[in-house]
């Protein structure tokens, strides 16, 4: 049913509730069954920021709550709409991100639209919920925001064509309830600060639940108290950048002097994360011997992922601050010594690492490729890495300034995100200089988003580290003898489609080809730049082939 211009409907209800209740910026792309909802939220004072294709304002609503830390909302219209954004909804749900996804439902059967939304929703980790009446449709669009934010998962609320188009008033909202207080830790806050006192090579594991606000403090506070090494997992990257006791992020990006480090630690504590297979090496960075903790505010989350010797369910703050209470004031070398400084001080970084140059003048070395642009792009950064043969180069060689500054969507491995991760990750740290990092597959996947990035003015930086293929499936099966066309591709020339869509562009073969981006960050940057790496593609990246074969 189409409203009559000018009268105040459930939808617009329902748009105006998800503003009143914290939202501040909506990702979509418009329809007819969603046209009203999104206006109406745009006329609240809302930014809506309009997509090319669904999974991709998805993906953008997915890394702009993670980087900004406050819910967003993705709108998208009925059945297709919805299933468009599927991808980018799964990686949001499994990374535990706050997003409200606002859709409009066909709930008719014989609709071209009808399609069954909330399973769907269950299908992919989200919670579906569903606006059945006029009277009751704000407070549960409130609801949603607060379920969101407080349980810090996907919600998808259905706001069926029949009901969105009925008249609805001007009933103020009811408060939300605050989010729950941590549980508190009890007996196993005890054993933690004994397990720590016993420790001689202590080392911290922080990830995804610990780039809350004042969680580096308090656990860098612990550490000190311990003697504890800090380590990562890859979302967090960054988090205890500028610590001269930091490991960098831990698993298959991990430098050998990190590994080196962590695999002879005799207490392992993962806070707020969740010590799987990739951040452990499938369970190689871990000592036979050693004492393995766990610290999360899911209760379901502890022990999950592997065996652990206790887990201790809270906010990882808190438990940080009530360890350092239960330590006292006596301080432990621990891990820290004198040559372990001098160790990481040395390499302590993937670029201290030699290397042999496989560059040949018409492909260059990806490891030369991104030192060269870890050195010339501006420290203050946002990097967003897409998934693929390649994306430890960017992961290990472009640091970043803190937990802020990196924004890794792969929950879900999905190929294709990166560019869309990039824009919500720009639009939530408008202060830094975005960077996407892609391979080629995923490039051309997230093509339609090129034009975004030119219409928002976003100053981004976009590689694509080309290696004409896929280049995880060519070293995965190339070595067993297996036929490699259906997964190698003609070098595509992304200068000239990134041209097309009105950036400036340089291709790079060899070094010297990166004058051109030197260039660009001494001009004026009136338009987005897209570095088209043509990438050496002769050798398998370590990690994912340490991933596929479990070496």
């Amino acid at each position: 049913m189409t409203p009559a211009p000018g009268a105040r409907t459930v939808a617009h209800a329902v748009g105006e509730a998800l503003v009143t209740a914290g939202v501040d910026t909506v990702f979509g792309v418009v329809g007819s069954g969603n046209f009203v909802a999104t206006t109406a939220m745009v006329a609240a004072g809302a930014r809506y920021v309009a997509a090319r294709h669904e999974g991709g304002a998805a993906t953008m609503a997915d890394a702009y709550a993670r980087t900004s830390g406050r819910p967003a909302v993705l709108s998208v219209h009925q059945g297709c709409g919805l299933t468009n954004a599927l991808t980018g909804i799964t990686e949001a749900a499994k990374s535990r991100t706050p997003l409200v996804v606002l859709t409009a439902e066909a709930t008719s059967p014989r609709s071209n639209f009808f399609v069954d939304q909330p399973a769907l929703a269950a299908a992919v980790g989200a919670l579906s919920v569903r606006v059945t009446s006029a009277a009751d449709a704000a407070t549960q669009a409130a609801a949603a925001v607060a379920r969101a934010r407080d349980e810090r998962r996907v919600v998808v609320l259905n706001l069926p064509l029949d009901v969105q188009g009925a008249g609805a008033g001007h009933a103020a909202l009811p408060l939300t309830a605050p989010p729950p207080a941590p549980p508190a830790a009890g007996r196993e806050l005890e054993l933690l600060a004994d397990a720590l006192r016993q420790a001689r090579r202590p080392v911290f594991v922080a990830g995804r639940g610990a780039r809350g606000p004042g969680c580096r403090e308090a656990l860098e506070e612990l550490a000190g108290r311990c003697g504890a090494l800090l380590a990562t997992s890859a979302v967090a990257k960054g988090l205890f950048r500028g610590s001269p006791w930091d490991l960098d992020v831990s698993g298959g990006f991990a430098t050998p002097l990190a590994a080196e480090l962590i695999s002879g630690a005799d207490l392992v504590v993962g806070w707020g994360c969740a010590l799987n297979m990739w951040t452990m090496r499938h369970g190689r960075l871990i000592a036979d011997d050693a004492v393995v903790v766990q610290v999360d505010l899911d209760a379901d989350a502890v022990g999950a992922q592997r065996e652990v010797a206790f887990g201790v369910v809270g906010d990882v703050r808190a438990v940080a601050e009530a360890a350092v209470a239960g330590l006292g004031d006596d301080g432990a070398t621990g891990y820290r010594t004198p040559e372990v400084r001098e160790a990481l001080s040395r390499r302590g970084r993937w670029r201290d690492e030699p290397f042999a140059d496989a560059g040949d003048g018409e492909r260059i070395d990806p490891r030369t490729l991104t030192i060269a642009l870890d050195d010339l792009l501006p420290a203050d950064r946002v990097v967003a890495v897409d998934s693929g043969n390649f994306m430890g180069y960017p992961s290990m060689f472009l640091d970043v300034p803190d937990e802020h500054g990196f924004c890794f969507t792969q929950a879900f491995q999905s190929v294709g995100l990166g560019l869309a991760t990039a824009i919500g990750a720009a639009l939530a740290r408008p202060d830094r200089l975005p960077v996407a990092a892609l391979g080629d597959g995923g490039a051309l996947m997230g093509a339609a988003e090129l034009e975004t990035v030119v219409r928002l003015g976003l100053p981004m930086v976009v590689v694509v580290y080309d290696d004409a293929g896929y280049g995880a499936e060519v070293h995965h099966f190339g070595p067993d003898g297996h036929p490699l066309d259906v997964v190698r591709f003609p070098e595509t020339d992304f200068a000239a489609i990134a041209r097309g869509h009105g950036y400036s562009a340089v291709t790079v073969r060899r070094p010297a080809d990166l004058d051109g981006v030197a260039a660009w960050l001494a001009g004026p940057r009136s338009a987005p730049l897209l570095v088209d790496a043509k990438v050496a593609r002769d050798e398998p990246s370590w990690w994912l082939d340490e991933a596929f074969r479990g070496h």
